[in-house]
């Protein structure tokens, strides 16, 4: 095994330096002619005490090569006895320097072979830049961006997006064996710093890494929130909030007025929650009140959405150089403040004036605290109601808008939709919750909404170690974004991919529950949305509604090809320009 190497007059020019420095050696260096003309210095193995294994025995093994061949034209310097004492403790000294920096070396260069022999690959991509890397290629669609980008480098690439390693997976077969194979190392998420406002994340079903708390969160949700017991008591209350929308359309229908659709989905769903949750309206538009918290919702989705440097280059996070954390932290204040007040009245055996009886989810939660059959401290009840808010209220909202305006661009789909309902619901009767089962054509127009408009366009994991993916090497604490806008435009499952056609569901067995990764816009694995089931029927019904008893036209003349289109990326995929239509009672 070659331990370091040098030419013949490199080790003569270093005899004569060293026995400048002392007549009497006590080191024995033992050179002999090597196959490519190099020659091998080893000291005397005596005097080695590195407490290495490895590092010893190669030396016994090259030292046990040297004895066996020194009759071949080998040389053997004199070695030197009897040295005086100041000489002798130089010399040791500088040994036992030469003797660290040769098991170094050895340890380095077998670290080295280790990694030829099992190399760390990561996946391909585009170079990047000196301290900013990649960041610059995102620009303001970073959807679109990365699916563009994965063109060239595949449905595997890697990216530096300033001083965060991050892997982008941009189809369907790739985000399986991600999400579903190796499903417990990818559910973790990169915590975002907007959201450590007030420490958040530290009490977020939405943030908190994948061990017994969040799973403790998730217990609860599943069983108290969106169980299927609650959901079904819950029927009515969902039907009158719909009535209330529908009367909201009425009344526009009645003046001419056009209705912004996003607008009356968010105060609908905004109602719906929290009367579920607090069996209370906070989506009100007359109410000073419900205003306010709209407003703060919609900063907290706005907030979280924005690029942060801070989330790129950990050093800034302290700093907070664009405010971010700072205006997170009055938002998450004024949301909390208000869910801690609603707790504190209903321990004291109070509720609201406007509320109505009822055992809600908050009633639930504050059972679970007082019983302790499942453990969630108070404190983190109004973070948990922080999460289901913000996560339920923005993204219903904007599926629906998109909903809308897919059928009225393409007036055969919505004429389509309405022969349906005639025929199943019949004219005049109002859309009830066991009916969607028996409306396919609606519900193919919903899942080809969420194919070509998914709500979250990325979904945010984190690496827990270090992971090998079609031969790739995920590094451990890697950013991962699953391009779920990318997998649903994929013209290798999709044909026509770009194209508005909810006929290919028709007949098909694919569904948005995590189960096909062609369609997964609410996640998959352990981390698929836990309302996904509420959200789902809550889209359907208020789009059935909307579309059963009115027709819509176009604010301003608008015809249905000139609809604008752009996207605005965010926490949500929103349409940039808010859809505003006239509905006609029929």
């Amino acid at each position: 095994m070659r331990i370091s190497a040098c030419t013949e007059e490199y080790f003569n020019q270093c005899a004569t330096v060293l026995a400048t420095k002392s007549k009497l050696l006590s080191a024995c260096f033992t050179h002999m002619t090597w196959p490519h003309g190099q020659l091998i210095i080893i000291w005397e193995l005596q005097t080695f005490t590195h407490n290495h294994r490895r590092a010893r025995e190669a030396i016994e093994d090259f030292w046990s090569c040297i004895q066996t061949n020194k009759t071949n034209n080998r040389r053997l310097i004199h070695r030197s006895k009897g040295v005086a004492g100041t000489a002798m403790d130089y010399l040791n000294f500088l040994l036992c320097l030469v003797l660290a920096w040769v098991a170094i070396y050895f340890l380095l260069s077998t670290a080295k072979k280790g990694e030829a022999a099992n190399p760390r690959i990561l996946p391909p991509g585009p170079s990047p830049l000196p301290i900013f890397g990649n960041l610059f290629i995102l620009g303001t669609k970073p959807h679109i961006s990365l699916t563009e980008l994965a063109r060239t480098y595949g449905p595997l690439m890697s990216l530096q997006l300033g001083q965060v390693p991050t892997v982008v997976i941009s189809s369907a077969i790739v985000a399986k064996e991600a999400l579903q194979k190796n499903d417990i190392s990818f559910s973790s998420r990169t915590v975002s710093d907007a959201v450590c406002a007030l420490n958040h994340h530290q009490s977020s079903i939405v943030w908190l890494p994948a061990a017994a708390q969040w799973r403790n969160l998730r217990k609860i949700c599943n069983s108290h929130v969106f169980s299927n017991s609650r959901l079904e008591s819950s029927q009515n209350l969902r039907r009158d909030k719909v009535k209330d929308l529908i009367s909201h359309v009425q009344k526009c229908s009645e003046s001419g007025m056009a209705v912004d659709i996003g607008q009356a989905a968010f105060t609908t769903t905004s109602n719906l929650l929290s009367n579920t949750f607090f069996s209370v309206d906070l989506g009100d538009p007359t109410s000073e009140f419900a205003r306010e918290f709209k407003g703060v919702v919609r900063g907290v989705v706005d907030e979280t959405g924005k690029p942060n440097f801070a989330d790129y280059f950990p050093l800034l996070r302290k700093m907070d150089p664009q405010g971010i954390r700072r205006r997170m932290s009055i938002h998450f204040g004024k949301l909390l403040g208000l869910f801690n007040n609603m707790i504190n009245q209903r321990l004291q055996g109070k509720r609201p004036s406007e509320s109505t009886e009822g055992n809600d989810v908050l009633d639930a939660l504050l059972g679970i605290n007082q019983e302790k059959s499942e453990e969630i401290e108070q404190s983190n009840i109004p973070h948990l109601l922080l999460d289901l808010f913000t996560a339920g209220t923005d993204t219903t909202s904007s599926t629906l808008e998109w909903a809308m305006t897919e059928i009225l661009r393409n007036p055969g789909k919505l004429n389509k939709a309405q022969a349906e309902l005639e025929e199943i619901i019949g004219k005049g009767n109002p859309v009830e919750e066991p009916d969607i089962s028996r409306l396919p054509y609606l519900q193919a127009i919903v899942k080809e909404t969420l194919r070509l408009h998914p709500a979250v366009p990325l979904v945010v994991r984190k690496v827990d170690s270090d992971v090998k993916l079609f031969n790739y090497t995920m590094p451990k604490n890697a950013q991962v974004l699953v391009n779920l806008w990318a997998i649903g435009r994929d013209p290798e499952i999709w044909e026509e991919p770009n194209t508005f056609k909810p006929e290919r569901f028709l007949g098909s067995e694919v569904d948005v529950k995590g189960r096909d990764f062609e369609l997964i816009p609410f996640g998959a694995g352990r981390r698929i949305c836990p309302g996904l089931t509420l959200a789902t029927r809550m889209i359907h019904l208020m789009l059935a509604s909307l579309i059963h008893g009115f027709d819509w036209k176009l604010e301003a003349g608008v015809s249905p090809e000139n609809m604008d289109m752009e996207e605005r990326f965010g926490l949500t995929l929103e349409k940039a320009q808010r859809l505003r239509a006239i509905p006609v009672r029929v």
